[in-house]
C-alpha cells in the first residue's frame, strides 16, 4: 500500500508560553496601543524594536502592521513618488508589486534564474530604468548580494530588501536586510515569527528612519521609541511627513518578543527539515534540486524544486498525485492566480514585458511549506512521496 502523509501544511506551532503570558499581561492592563503607557513604562513595541535592531545589527528599527506596510513605508521614506519606476523580481508574491503600486509608482520586473534568485544580468541591463530596487528574497533564496550591490552602486540604485522569507538568514555573514538602505520583514503567520500579522523595518539612515516613524503614525510621540533617531532628526520632517497609520500594537509585540529570542534555534530546526527533504529528492529523474551557495545561511521554512520543461499536463499530474497522498504542493506556472500563488503577468495593475527565460523557470517551480509541526521523519516521508510520484510520471512520459 502506498504511504500517505496525514499532517497539515498550514498548522503552525503554538505561541510559546512566555508569549502567551506576555500577551495576557497586556490584555489585563488594556494598554494595547503602543503610545498608551503609564509612568516610566516602556511599551512592548518599543522593546521589540530595540531587540530586533540589536539582533540584525541595525541602528534603527520600526514595528508596523505588516510586511507589506513596511515595504510601502520604506519606499515612501526613501523618496519614491507617484509615476516613479521601481525595479523588482518577477518571481515574488503579490504584496511586493502591491507595495510599489500602492504609491502610484510603476513596477519594472527583473527576471529569475534557475537558482530562483533575481537575474543579475537582467538587472544590469535594466539598471538605467529606475533608481530603486525592491529586492524580494523570494522563498528564502538569496542571490549573490555582493555582486548585486556592485551593480546597484554602479547604476546609482537604492536597494530595499523584502526579507519576509529570510529573517535569520544571511549572505556571506551579513544578515538579510542589511545590504540595502532598508530591510523589511514580515511577522505574518507563515513567517519565521508569528503574530498573525505584523512587520519590521530596519535601516542605518537616520532621515529614512525618522520619516518611517512619522509615516507609521507616531504623531509627536517619536521620543518614546528606543530604536529611532534622536529628536533633532525629526525637527523639520515632522511637519512635512504625512501620517499613514500602520503601527504595530503592544499585543503583537508581546507575542513576538519571546519568539525573536528563540529565532536562532527555530532556524536550525527548519534547516534540519529542509536538509531531509533536499537529500530525499536529490537524484530523482526529471527533478532539479535548487542548489544553495556555500556562503548563504538559509532558513529552510519552505522547499522548492524544479520540473523544468515538463509538459503542463504531466506537471499537474505530479501535483494531483502528491495531493492524493497528502502532500500539498503549489505551482508557479498556473495561468490563473490561486490562493497565495501568482506571478508577474497576473498583476494587471503592473504592465510587464514578456520574459521567455523567466517564464520557463516559473513554469517549472514547485513549492511547499515546511511548518515546524513537521518532524524530520515527516519530511523523509514527504520526500519519498514526491520522489515516487515524480518518478512515476516521468517514466511514463
Amino acid at each position: 500500500m502506498s504511504e500517505v502523509f496525514e499532517g497539515s501544511f498550514t498548522q503552525q506551532e503554538s505561541i510559546p508560553e512566555a508569549g502567551i503570558e506576555a500577551a495576557v499581561r497586556v490584555m489585563r492592563h488594556g494598554r494595547l496601543h503602543r503610545y498608551n503607557t503609564v509612568g516610566d513604562e516602556v511599551a512592548e513595541a518599543a522593546m521589540l524594536e530595540q531587540e530586533f535592531a540589536a539582533l540584525v545589527g541595525a541602528k534603527y528599527c520600526l514595528a508596523v502592521a505588516s510586511g507589506g506596510y513596511a515595504m510601502a513605508t520604506a519606499l515612501r521614506a526613501i523618496g519614491v513618488k507617484p509615476g516613479g519606476r521601481v525595479l523588482s523580481n518577477a518571481f515574488t508574491l503579490a504584496p511586493v508589486p502591491g507595495a510599489i503600486a500602492s504609491l502610484g509608482a510603476v513596477p519594472v520586473f527583473v527576471g529569475v534564474t534557475e537558482d530562483l534568485t533575481i537575474d543579475l544580468d537582467d538587472l544590469d541591463a535594466k539598471g538605467g530604468q529606475a533608481r530603486v530596487l525592491l529586492l524580494s528574497h523570494m522563498r528564502g533564496h538569496i542571490c549573490d548580494m555582493d555582486a548585486l550591490m556592485a551593480i546597484c552602486d554602479r547604476h546609482g540604485i537604492q536597494v530595499v530588501e523584502d526579507c519576509a522569507h529570510t529573517m535569520g538568514a544571511a549572505w556571506n555573514g551579513v544578515p538579510s536586510g542589511r545590504h540595502g538602505v532598508v530591510g523589511c520583514y514580515s511577522c505574518q503567520t507563515y513567517k519565521h515569527v508569528n503574530a498573525g500579522e505584523g512587520g519590521l523595518l530596519v535601516t542605518d539612515d537616520a532621515d529614512v528612519a525618522a520619516r518611517a516613524v512619522m509615516l507609521s503614525g507616531s504623531y509627536m510621540l517619536y521620543e518614546r521609541h528606543l530604536a529611532a533617531p534622536p529628536a533633532e532628526v525629526f525637527e523639520e520632517l515632522r511637519y512635512t511627513t504625512p501620517n499613514i497609520s500602520g503601527r504595530m500594537d503592544n499585543l503583537r509585540a508581546a507575542i513576538l518578543r519571546p519568539q525573536l529570542a528563540a529565532l536562532e534555534t527555530q532556524c536550525a530546526r527548519w534547516n534540519a527539515r529542509y536538509k531531509v527533504l533536499e537529500d530525499g529528492v536529490r537524484g530523482t529523474p526529471g527533478l532539479k534540486v535548487v542548489e544553495r551557495a556555500e556562503v548563504e545561511r538559509i532558513v529552510g521554512s519552505s522547499f522548492q524544486f524544479l520540473l523544468l520543461d515538463w509538459d503542463v499536463a504531466k506537471l499537474q499530474a505530479v501535483i494531483k498525485r502528491c495531493a492524493a497522498r497528502g502532500v500539498e504542493l503549489k505551482w508557479f506556472g498556473a495561468p490563473e492566480p490561486t490562493a497565495f500563488t501568482s506571478k508577474y503577468d497576473s498583476w494587471r495593475y503592473a504592465a510587464s514585458e514578456a520574459m521567455p527565460a523567466t517564464d520557463r523557470v516559473l513554469a517549472g517551480i514547485v513549492d511547499m511549506r515546511v511548518p515546524l509541526t513537521f518532524s524530520t521523519d515527516d519530511c523523509a516521508l514527504i520526500a519519498r512521496i514526491i520522489r515516487s510520484e515524480v518518478s512515476a510520471v516521468y517514466q511514463a512520459a
